[in-house]
């Protein structure tokens, strides 16, 4: 575990935050989360009015013509809850979908030695962005039974599980530019413990609300730093 080379690249990531090109990042993916959240609780509210109707006749009760608000408030409810943990993993993978101009940003800055690479398929990006938003969702969700047995330990559980998933995605998909998609999983294997603590660290500050936000991006290029250190240590 090189906790030394997880500081470096997190204080390189730190000197190169005014690259317009992690601003130009940074308000993409936030715009498109915001979106996305509003047009998923947009939409399970329409869901639950549509279900419940106008009206409807109660036993005891007689017709009563409120369940369809109550239907609605209570969807933007669960999902103004919901929101907390789904901005995980929707954060982390929008932003995922532009990692790749964030990393040329930290090789052409800190790298410029380093050959062009002619970049990963548009459709690749985004059927693995699809895949680690589903695996993050569906785990951050499993999550939740586990957060309800053993209170106490929640924020370990969340800090943990998520810092193996965004450490094992976020490295990969640094990595995959250079090394394809067998060679990035073996680099991945063979340092897996740096690895899980650098997305622990990463999942941390995740569980803040509008720091969350800018996390990835920051994430994205220390994870950069991180595979071009391991692949120097190796040679």
């Amino acid at each position: 575990m090189d906790v030394g080379l997880i500081a470096r690249s997190f204080v390189r990531t730190l000197g190169q935050i005014h690259d317009p090109r992690f601003r130009k990042v940074f308000f993409l993916g936030v715009g498109l989360t915001i979106a996305l959240l509003i047009a998923v609780t947009a939409g399970l509210m329409w869901v639950l009015n549509w279900l419940v109707g106008d009206d409807a006749t109660l036993p005891l009760i007689g017709q009563v013509s409120w369940l369809g608000e109550l239907a609605s408030a209570g969807g933007f409810l669960v999902m103004s809850v919901a929101s907390i943990f789904l901005m995980v993993p929707v954060a982390s993978a929008v932003t995922s979908l532009f990692l790749e101009e964030v990393a040329d940003a930290v090789e052409d800055e800190h790298y410029p030695w380093q050959p062009e690479v002619p970049g990963v398929p548009i459709l690749d990006t985004v059927i693995d962005a699809l895949g680690f938003t589903g695996v993050l969702i569906l785990a951050n969700i499993l999550a939740l039974v586990l957060y309800l047995v053993f209170p106490p330990f929640a924020p370990l559980i969340f800090w943990s599980m998520n810092g193996f998933l965004l450490g094992r995605e976020y490295f990969t998909l640094a990595a995959l530019r250079r090394e394809g998609r067998e060679g990035a999983r073996a680099l991945r294997r063979r340092h897996l413990p740096t690895i899980w603590l650098a997305g622990t660290l990463m999942a941390i500050p995740l569980s803040i609300p509008i720091v969350n936000l800018m996390i990835p991006i920051l994430g994205a290029a220390s994870f950069t730093h991180i595979y071009n250190g391991v692949v120097a240590r190796g040679r």
